[in-house]
């Protein structure tokens, strides 16, 4: 179950760039090709910072499709399986343009009003 160290990293992160101000939320992109299962890592998220600062503080994962683009027509394809071809003409001369992104894409943070 890699998703909990990847929820640890993601932790260290959030903590490092919150920098001692209260986190309300933490926003991750996972690629459809990362192999993360988005339940897992959430329910990872909420074992990892049981107990600490971030207890409690809710882990938005953003699903980000496995995209090609074929290098003879310029088609763009969204995979389902991780069969590198393109739909449009049935080359597998494909370049990956989305789907391996792990992300920490932002943090909501409480402002101090005082």
């Amino acid at each position: 179950m890699h998703e909990v160290s990847i929820c640890t990293a993601i932790a260290k992160i959030a903590h490092k760039v919150a920098a001692g101000r209260p986190v309300e939320r933490v926003r991750v992109d996972v690629g459809h090709l990362r192999q993360v299962v988005p339940d897992t890592l959430r329910h990872s998220w909420e074992m990892v910072v049981f107990g600490t600062p971030l207890d409690g503080v809710p882990l938005e994962v953003r699903e980000v499709p496995a995209v090609v683009e074929c290098r003879r027509c310029r088609s763009l394809t969204r995979l389902d399986d991780p069969i590198f071809r393109c739909a449009a003409c049935g080359s597998n001369e494909t370049d990956v343009i989305s789907g391996n992104e792990l992300f920490v894409t932002s943090l909501d943070l409480t402002v101090d009003a005082s």
